[in-house]
């Protein structure tokens, strides 16, 4: 058995792939503010210009799951260095495109690139770091989860306001070039054995057209009206069919491109369903507050990402003591607290209304950020803890791939049940305005002056605004359940939780 290997400036080392991984995660959502500008400046309409997000996401959900035989293949340090020039190099392409078409294609290649990155980071960190601190390497792995996708919106929405939206992938360059110097330097001297496995094209082509088709689905169906527009329809279809064929092949095949036996480890299952159902939770939340903040409350993009921030205060502050002194106590004692904690964060959410201060939001998002402190380093650890070291790669990649395709579901459901129920209570509210009621054409009178009309459409404005409300406080009462059941799911797991060493440690 070798030594397990240890890179000259662990420090250097940490930081070279924290930024690669803070870049990869920032541009998840640092182009979401900047397509109004995207799409003028290109002469294209707003809905064209969302191919821009759909287009990495797509790439991405399908490169991540592919993590594993990528690793086998070329080896960690060297498919991480690679990803990272070039996902530096397609963020160059994607600032001097000049066209929707070229930015499209140069997303799809950085979204490719951008998906090993995350699950190599993780099993790097755990390679170079010795067992009795590699909580702190993934308590910091979990905080960059956190703050990148909060500081992108804002990050993108100033960079475009005061300079151009080409600058937003412009300044990937020199990090990304930073990044993968630092890291093929530090880790030259780490042995990899890597190996030439058979390529499963079935298994490839089936994940490439059915979670393709799936991510379209998914990133589309609420601008095309769901199952009532014929192309949602036949891409569901689709992805159906690629999905099914998918999984047959590689829960049957001898040398799966995916290896979905992983879940036979019992840790890694209780651990993934826990972190795709509280990753998406979460998601939907980081998505809501913003939309509700802006359509409710009249806050500007600025001022609601403002309110929003303070989720990340407590994550930053709180990510040395937790790496430091979580492996004292049962990691899921700590994951309930986190998931108690966002419940109860939810159910507060719950009894927003229309008149509620910046203060009251903000402190709410900021007690969030407690539950997200306590939240992803303890179940990171679970769900890699009964995996051997060549396997954490591949966990990793197929965990990240569950919890990135858990965050579009919850995207596409949570809009969706948010519009739906706002147009139902609408309904319900709008029943007890009548013409025939003589209290209610009184009210109309004298709200409006005397002009009914003018009454009318405040009253309609109001009653969209109220139908809103209760829409948004239903979700969130639904989702504050959701992470207290996740409580359970969280015990399903047993101790150890310290991710094995192995021999491959230090290589093979």
């Amino acid at each position: 058995m070798t030594t397990q290997f240890r890179p000259p400036n662990l420090a250097l080392s940490t930081m070279g792939l924290s930024l690669a991984t803070f870049m990869q995660v920032l541009d998840t959502t640092i182009a979401n503010v900047s397509l109004p500008t995207i799409a003028g400046n290109l002469g294209v309409s707003n809905n064209q210009s969302t191919w821009v997000i759909t287009s990495f996401a797509v790439s991405m959900a399908i490169s991540l799951p592919l993590t594993g035989f990528l690793t086998r293949r070329f080896g960690e340090v060297r498919l991480f260095t690679t990803c990272t020039l070039l996902f530096a190099l397609t963020s160059f392409l994607c600032g001097i495109s000049q066209s929707m078409e070229m930015l499209i294609l140069f997303r799809a290649l950085q979204g490719a690139v951008a998906g090993p990155m995350y699950p190599i980071t993780q099993s790097l960190l755990i390679g170079i770091y010795p067992p009795a601190k590699r909580g702190m390497a993934l308590a910091l792995l979990a905080m960059v989860t956190v703050v990148a996708p909060i500081a992108g919106p804002i990050l993108g929405g100033w960079i475009t306001d005061n300079y151009s939206w080409p600058w937003i992938f412009f300044i990937n360059v020199p990090i990304g070039i930073f990044a993968s110097m630092v890291v093929a330097n530090q880790l030259r001297g780490k042995v990899e054995k890597t190996e030439r496995p058979k390529i499963d094209y079935v298994g490839l082509i089936s994940l490439i057209i059915g979670v393709g088709a799936l991510q379209i689905v998914l990133d589309k169906g609420n601008d095309e009206d769901w199952f009532n527009s014929p192309f949602i329809v036949v891409t569901a279809i689709i992805s159906a069919i690629g999905v099914a064929v998918f999984l047959i092949w590689e829960l049957t095949d001898k040398d799966p491109i995916v290896n979905l036996r992983l879940f036979r480890h019992r840790n890694f299952t209780a651990g993934t369903i826990a972190l795709v159902l509280a990753y998406a939770a979460f998601f939907s939340i980081g998505l809501l507050v913003p939309l509700w903040l802006q359509r409710n409350l009249g806050y500007t993009s600025t001022w609601a990402g403002f309110a929003t921030a303070p989720i990340g205060v407590l994550p930053v502050l709180l990510t040395f003591f937790v790496g430091k002194y979580a492996s004292r106590v049962d990691l899921r004692w700590l994951a309930s607290i986190a998931f108690v904690v966002m419940g109860v964060t939810c159910f507060m959410r719950s009894d927003f209304f229309i008149g509620i201060d910046f203060y009251s939001v903000a402190m709410v998002q900021l007690l969030q950020g407690l539950g997200v402190a306590l939240f992803f380093m303890p179940i990171l650890t679970i769900l890699l803890s009964d995996l051997q070291q060549n396997e954490i790669a591949a966990g990793s990649g197929l965990a990240t791939f569950l919890r990135t395709l858990g965050g579009s579901f919850s995207a596409s459901l949570t809009t969706l049940l948010w519009e739906r129920r706002a147009v139902a209570h609408h309904e319900q509210l709008a029943e007890h305005i009548s013409a025939y009621n003589p209290t209610a054409q009184a009210a109309l009178t004298q709200l409006g002056h005397g002009d009914t009309q003018t009454a009318s459409s405040l009253i309609n404005n109001m009653i969209t605004q109220q139908g809103y409300q209760i829409s948004f406080n239903e979700v969130f009462h639904a989702l504050g359940w959701i992470f207290i059941a996740l409580v359970f799911v969280t015990w399903l797991a047993k101790p150890p939780f310290s991710p094995k060493a192995g021999p491959a440690a230090g290589g093979h």
